[in-house]
């Protein structure tokens, strides 16, 4: 379905050149001389890259129908990770390159949010905050407290970490992966 340039606006899925986005921010302006166009702040739904286009008034912008998907890890073999769709009960594999980064997060049997187009994976959601333990890290001392600094720490999917320094194997954290595994708060 093409969308005229008055419904682009924030949340809108769209298609340029073969490439699916979603639209950040649109800014309609309408210039004294000249006919009206619209400024949109894209992200590529694949790549995360954010891009600047401007759309005519007379052009036709093709709609992008994403589909979303709640699905649950099972688990990875040679660059391919398994979910099942919590609908339909059905294996789904995912590419490595859709995973990317997020992939040293994938805790068994959690649930994550697919985003799909024509049945092929765009992206994957994992949730805001995830709880992991810790499995090796240098000691902490008596008096080391969160203002003094920070050490690596390897959690139990292998990821490796920045940790306060009162942080102990052993005890459980809890990390935000919407800024790449950033550590919030101990558990326990």
């Amino acid at each position: 379905m093409a969308l005229s340039i008055n419904e682009i606006k924030a949340g809108v899925t769209v298609l340029v050149d073969g490439v699916v986005y979603v639209c950040i921010d649109a800014q309609h302006v309408k210039p004294g001389k000249g006919a009206a166009f619209v400024r949109a702040r894209l992200r590529d739904m694949k790549t995360n890259n954010i891009q600047e286009k401007t759309f005519r008034g007379e052009e036709k912008i093709e709609q992008a129908f994403v589909e979303e998907r709640k699905l649950q890890y099972q688990y990875a073999s040679t660059g391919i990770y398994h979910f099942m769709d919590q609908e339909n009960f059905e294996d789904i594999g995912i590419s490595e390159d859709v995973i990317a980064e997020k992939s040293k997060f994938l805790q068994d049997n959690i649930e994550v949010t697919g985003y799909f187009f024509k049945d092929e994976p765009l992206s994957v959601n994992l949730p805001n905050f995830i709880e992991f333990n810790i499995l090796e890290t240098e000691p902490g001392f008596k008096g080391d407290s969160s203002k003094s600094g920070t050490k690596p720490a390897k959690v139990d999917t292998g990821a490796v970490i920045q940790v306060p320094l009162f942080i102990n194997v052993g005890d459980r954290i809890k990390v935000d992966t919407r800024t790449g595994g950033t550590y919030t708060e101990r558990i326990s």
